[in-house]
C-alpha cells in the first residue's frame, strides 16, 4: 500500500477522495494541502485525514505519493517539489504547458528512481478497453483513419473559476485534448506528425448563468484543427473548440478500418455509447456489450494502477511516458498550426498494457 498525500483542494479533489477510499489495496489518504488553508481543511475534515501546508506535506515521510491535483498552471513545478522531496507523484492533465519544463520531470524522475504518473486515466474505463479489445481482435481490420471532436461553447457557464481556461495551458486542446490523444494512443498506439489550424472567435468571453456579468480574457486559439498520423499509419482529424454554440450529433471518436468502423464512447468519461460495423456482416450500426470493468467514475484509477506497480515492479499505465508523448502532440500541433508545417513528433511512448476483462473496483 501506498501512502498518497494531496496537493490542491479544488472541484476535481471530490472524485479522487472517494476512489481512493474503494483502493484500499493500493492506497491510503494522509495528507491534504492547498495555498488556500480553507480548502484545505475541508478536504481533511471530509475525509479523515489532516490539513498541512504544502511544504509540510513534501517534508511529510510518511507520504510516498503525492497526488497533485493543482491547475496545469502549477503541474511542473509541483512534481518537481514532489520528486526533489523524494517522492513519486502522479498529477492532473495536462503534464506540463512546455516540453522543456516538462521532459525536465521525466528525467529528474528517472535520476531519482521515482514514478511519475498522469491523468487522464479514462482510457483505462470498461468502454474503452472494451473497444481496444475489438481492434487488437481485428474486428474491424486495419485501421486507416478516424475522427475525434470535442464541441462545446466553453466553461464559463457553469465553472465556477473558468479564467485559466483562457490562458496559456487551457482551451480546448490543452484542457480536453489529453482525454482525446490519450484514447487514440491506447488504441492506435504513438503519433508520428501533425498538420494544424487554429483561431479565435474572441479575445474577451462574456460569462454566462454562474459567471453572468464577468469577462475573461483570452490568450489562447480556443478553436483548433489538426490532423494526427500515427506511426501504424492512421490518420486521425481532431478538432476540439470553445466556439461551437451546438453540434448536430457529431463526437466523441470513430476509427474506420479496411474492414469496418467502430465508434468509441466520450474519453471524457469511462464508459458510453459503443458501436460498430462489420462490411458483409450487417446493414447497420451493432450496438457493443461492455465486459470489462471500471464502467463508473473511476478517476484516481490510474494512480491505483501506479501505486499497484510500485509494489509489484512492473510498468504503470497511466505513465510519465504517455503523457509526454501527448503533451509533445499538443504542442506540435499549436506549433503546427503557428507556422503552416507538418510537424514531426520527436517523442514515442510504448501502447499502454490493456486491462483484463472482468475486473470489479478495487482489483488491478
Amino acid at each position: 500500500m501506498q501512502k498518497v498525500g494531496l496537493i490542491g483542494c479544488g472541484n476535481i479533489s471530490g472524485i479522487y477522495m472517494e476512489n481512493i477510499a474503494k483502493f484500499t489495496d493500493q492506497l491510503k489518504l494522509v495528507a491534504c494541502a492547498d495555498i488556500r488553508p480553507e480548502a484545505a481543511e475541508a478536504c481533511a475534515k471530509a475525509n479523515g485525514v489532516k490539513a498541512v501546508s504544502v511544504d509540510e506535506l513534501l517534508a511529510d515521510p510518511e507520504i510516498d505519493i503525492v497526488l497533485n491535483l493543482t491547475t496545469p498552471q502549477s503541474h511542473v513545478e509541483i512534481n518537481t517539489r514532489a520528486l526533489e522531496a523524494g517522492k513519486h507523484v502522479y498529477c492532473e492533465k495536462p503534464f506540463g504547458l512546455d516540453r522543456e519544463s516538462a521532459k525536465a520531470v521525466i528525467e529528474l524522475a528517472a535520476k531519482k528512481g521515482l514514478r511519475v504518473g498522469c491523468a487522464p486515466d479514462t482510457f483505462l474505463g470498461g468502454g474503452h478497453q472494451q473497444c481496444r479489445s475489438l481492434v487488437d481482435s481485428g474486428m474491424i481490420g486495419k485501421i486507416v483513419s478516424g475522427t475525434a471532436f470535442m464541441l462545446c461553447h466553453g466553461h464559463e457557464a457553469w465553472h465556477p473559476a473558468p479564467a485559466f481556461y483562457y490562458l496559456k495551458g487551457g482551451g480546448p486542446l490543452f484542457d480536453m485534448g489529453p482525454y482525446y490523444i490519450t484514447a487514440l494512443v491506447n488504441m492506435l498506439g504513438p503519433v508520428k506528425r501533425v498538420v494544424a489550424m487554429a483561431n479565435r472567435s474572441t479575445d474577451l468571453r462574456q460569462g454566462l448563468k454562474v459567471n453572468a456579468g464577468k469577462t475573461f480574457p483570452v490568450e489562447i486559439d480556443t478553436h483548433i484543427t489538426a490532423n494526427l498520423e500515427f506511426e501504424q499509419g492512421a490518420i486521425v482529424t481532431l478538432i476540439t473548440s470553445f466556439d461551437i454554440w451546438k453540434n448536430s450529433g457529431y463526437g466523441d471518436i470513430e476509427l474506420h478500418g479496411t474492414d469496418g468502423s467502430l465508434h468509441e464512447p466520450d474519453p471524457n468519461c469511462f464508459n458510453g455509447d459503443i458501436r460498430f460495423f462489420q462490411a458483409g456482416v450487417a446493414a447497420d450500426w451493432t450496438k457493443g456489450d461492455v465486459f470489462f470493468g471500471y464502467t463508473e467514475n473511476s478517476r484516481c484509477l490510474g494512480l491505483a494502477d501506479m501505486a499497484a506497480g510500485i509494489e509489484e515492479g512492473r510498468p504503470h499505465r497511466a505513465s510519465g511516458e504517455l503523457a509526454y508523448h501527448v503533451l509533445d502532440v499538443m504542442c506540435s500541433i499549436i506549433d503546427a498550426a503557428r507556422e503552416g508545417n507538418a510537424v514531426t513528433i520527436e517523442s514515442t511512448c510504448a501502447r499502454p498494457a490493456a486491462l483484463a476483462e472482468g475486473l470489479k473496483f478495487g482489483e488491478l
